[in-house]
């Protein structure tokens, strides 16, 4: 059976899957990365996974995969195949596109961003199917986003498209890493509502999924804290769909867990700041921790056709 590596790696650990054409899980599999014997461990072990998984559909599904996609964090020149930067990772200028290619006997390998590619996958097969632009917004331990036109998603001249977490949203507040004060994930991300819920309630274990636990019983702390985040959230996103005019708004990560005890007040709040904007559709995302797997999996089988659609031998 035809079918195609996709590989998503995060900080501590990786989700692999063998996808079919349809978008068929085929084969799936999850290994740590390893990422405390260093960087040079961490890409062996993404080289050795890929390996692994080639070796596993020829066996068992007929034969080797045609393609490779895998998406990582950090700064990534998808163009030149080129995982510039992860902080979380250690490593710098990894060229892991040339590399899996030859680990895997020469097919062809996309690589991408991590966020774009959960997005791409959100865009295409998950909560914005059908919509020809969406902006995909995952609310974790920071805050990115992924632009969508068209089935594609567009990652900017300098790899840099969709940073919603570093609009100012607040001019002279908090500090934030990237070296501005105020940026949106500082007030609106799940480890900021994290931080502040556990200085309200004074435990220092507590975190955003406990803050949405009593905001919905009714703690005026949590309800402020939470105001807060939402508030914040409203004013980064209203100015993402002025330039962007999206028809869907998907919100996932970590903070979308908490449903509508999210989404209610946050499409009043975007409701409330429009004046000639057009209102997208605010949903939660649908495919979770698999996005960033499915979304490689798609950027392999796009390597495997041409613009017309027409399928090329790899």
């Amino acid at each position: 059976m035809r079918h195609v590596i996709a590989l998503d790696v995060g900080g501590t650990g990786m989700k692999a899957a063998l996808v079919g054409a349809s978008g068929e899980l085929l084969h799936q599999a999850r290994r740590a990365t390893g990422r405390e014997r260093g960087p040079d461990a961490v890409v062996e072990g993404i080289l050795g996974f890929a390996a692994e998984l080639r070796a596993y559909g020829a066996e068992h599904l007929g034969e080797p995969a045609s393609a490779a996609g895998v998406a990582v964090p950090g700064i990534v020149d998808a163009d030149q195949g080129i995982a510039v930067y992860a902080a979380n990772l250690g490593w710098r200028d990894v060229p892991l596109r040339a590399l899996l290619g030859e680990r895997l006997g020469g097919i062809p390998v996309a690589l991408g961003h991590d966020v774009r590619t959960g997005g791409l996958a959100e865009g295409r097969i998950g909560a914005g199917r059908g919509a020809d632009r969406f902006f995909f917004v995952p609310l974790g331990t920071g805050i990115a986003g992924a632009i969508g036109i068209a089935g594609r998603v567009e990652a900017g001249a300098h790899g840099f498209a969709g940073e919603i977490g570093h609009i100012v949203v607040r001019p002279g507040g908090t500090p934030c890493p990237c070296g501005q004060h105020g940026c949106l994930e500082r007030y609106a991300s799940a480890a900021a509502v994290s931080e502040a819920w556990a200085a309200a309630c004074g435990d220092p274990d507590a975190d955003a999924a406990d803050c949405a636990k009593a905001v919905r019983s009714g703690d005026p702390r949590a309800a402020q804290v939470w105001q807060n985040a939402v508030d914040a959230l409203a004013d980064g996103l209203v100015t993402a769909l002025t330039l962007l005019d999206p028809r869907t708004l998907i919100i996932g990560g970590g903070l979308a867990e908490a449903g509508e005890t999210l989404f209610t007040p946050l499409r009043e709040a975007i409701r409330q700041r429009v004046t000639f904007q057009k209102l997208p559709s605010v949903v939660p995302a649908a495919l979770g921790d698999t996005a960033g797997c499915l979304g490689a999996g798609l950027l392999a089988w796009d390597l495997l056709t041409t613009t017309d659609g027409m399928e090329v031998t790899p």
